[in-house]
């Protein structure tokens, strides 16, 4: 019986795996903004970046050196870690006492979720992070059963490189902190191992503090200005109401019976922990007045797992054996109707349609009206834009291109300059947008600037001459990419270091 379920576990998770593949195989639109400067990242090794530790830009550094620089390649590793996420989904499970329905309910609820479908569809450290988040919460509910130290090493091991990946393991890290207090874990306060496991994830993650520290810690001013303007037009109520768009009202009902299941069941009597951990991370969401709905993404498959246990329990009962197929049906079918709005499957124009057919318009584009979401919108633009840069720089005198660069407002622009540049003759490019900003040739001799966006007015405070030299159209791209002018400015009125030390955008 456990056998057939772990191959059931499998199956499941190589669907995943086959849903990822083939969207990167034939459809998946261009590469996405985030990638061009996770990209532009693996260029430049380092123990951190402003906005993310290194771990992820290791593993693309790795997946480029191996599988080479295709788009589907690059997309291979999210496509794996959204597997992985999904079997160790599975795993929990099965250490929970779930059989097949179970085991079928809770993946099917991961794999057609369609924040995990969209985040795992482009290479960012998003979709390690839920294949982290499903790691600790199996080890966690191992812990709660066995509480052998060996599984405290691994939970340290996890915790570690999932804050590597993403410092937003830390709120699973508070969370079991919460958890030991609260639940019978708390007995392994009296042993080494918590502490043995605390000191194992601050080695690994030792690098990006480290680099934090002697960098001025720009991720907390990262950190800060998101939260103060980019992200400042969120509500509580948008995070609240956000769960049921980005995880599916069928799944959070799934979701929710998971959580009372570790809170109030019998069976589920010495697992608690997971429910507290949840707790905790909502709370902690919660309070901060301007959180992403999608941060506690990566929390929900430990409340799938125990949701599809009590959902198999019920259909053992009379009455209650017509869930066993019409649970799994329901989740399928919803999946299926809502998975062109989170992974790129239909043609453009087809995708209109179909948005327009269900009554679903897309949401704004970080407060620009778009004609695709964003998280499409931002897969489109970025050749047409290099192309047009190439013109500008290509209708120079030789001589002066030889001290042009091109100055990028952020850091998808600047990716794009640095990702075509093997396609287009372009020249070097400088942005003061996040790490782009430590990256710039402050000895470069410079005599021309290419500018993309801005007016003419600002730019003149660094610059005696600027004027326009093209605009940049793209129909599908974000809205700010769009009829966005270029320019070019001559004679530098403030050097190129005197710039870059006033100039400085992380966000």
């Amino acid at each position: 019986m456990k056998n057939r379920v772990l191959v059931l576990i499998g199956g499941l998770a190589l669907v995943k795996l086959a849903i990822h593949l083939a969207t990167n195989a034939f459809g998946g639109y261009g590469i996405f903004r985030d990638e061009l400067y996770y990209i532009a990242c693996s260029n430049r090794p380092a123990a951190g970046y402003v906005d993310q530790p290194p771990l992820s830009i290791y593993l693309l550094s790795l997946s480029r050196m191996l599988f080479g620089e295709s788009l589907f390649a690059l997309r291979l590793l999210p496509a794996v870690a959204a597997a992985a996420a999904v079997f160790f989904t599975g795993l929990m499970v099965r250490r929970l006492g779930g059989a097949a329905v179970a085991v079928t309910l809770a993946l099917l609820a991961l794999i057609f979720t369609p924040l995990h479908l969209g985040m795992c569809s482009f290479y960012s450290m998003n979709s390690f992070d839920w294949f982290f988040w499903s790691a600790a919460g199996f080890t966690l509910i191992r812990l709660c059963q066995r509480g052998e130290s060996r599984d405290w090493l691994i939970m340290g091991l996890v915790l570690g490189l999932g804050c590597l990946n993403k410092v937003g393991m830390l709120w699973f890290g508070f969370g079991l902190f919460i958890a030991l207090l609260a639940t019978p874990l708390r007995r392994h306060l009296r042993t080494p191992w918590p502490y043995v496991a605390a000191v194992l994830a601050l080695i690994l993650f030792s690098p990006f503090l480290i680099w934090n520290a002697a960098n001025g810690f720009p991720h907390i001013e990262f950190m800060r200005n998101a939260t103060q303007y980019k992200y400042a037009s969120l509500t509580r109520l948008d995070f609240v109401l956000g769960q049921l768009l980005i995880i599916n009202p069928l799944h959070i009902v799934l979701a929710l019976a998971g959580l009372g299941h570790y809170l109030f069941s019998r069976t589920a009597a010495g697992v608690r922990a997971p429910a507290w951990i949840f707790l905790s991370v909502f709370a902690i969401l919660l309070f901060n007045p301007h959180s992403k709905p999608e941060y506690l993404g990566p929390a929900y498959p430990m409340l799938f797992a125990a949701g599809g246990v009590l959902a198999g329990e019920l259909c053992r009962r009379r009455f209650w054996g017509w869930l066993r197929i019409a649970a799994p049906s329901l989740i399928v079918i919803s999946g299926l109707a809502i998975l062109p709005m989170a992974l790129p499957v239909l043609p453009v124009e087809t995708f209109l349609r179909y948005a327009s057919t269900i009554g679903v318009n897309p949401p704004s584009a970080e407060g620009h009206d778009s004609e695709l979401p964003q998280h499409y919108a931002d897969r489109f633009g970025w050749e047409e834009m290099a192309a047009v840069l190439s013109e500008i720089y290509l209708s120079l005198p030789e001589r002066e291109r030889a001290t042009t660069v091109i100055y990028a407002q952020n850091y998808g622009e600047a990716g794009a300059v640095e990702y075509y540049s093997s396609d287009y003759p372009l020249p070097p490019v400088i942005s003061p947008h996040n790490s782009f900003w430590y990256w710039w040739d402050l000895d470069a001799e410079v005599s021309t600037i290419i500018i993309i966006g801005g007016n003419v007015e600002d730019h003149l405070d660094s610059l005696e001459r600027v004027e326009q030299a093209a605009t940049i159209r793209c129909r599908f791209c974000v809205p700010y990419e769009n009829d966005l002018p270029v320019y070019i400015g001559r004679g530098l009125i403030r050097s190129v270091r005197e710039i870059h030390g006033s100039d400085r955008h992380f966000i």
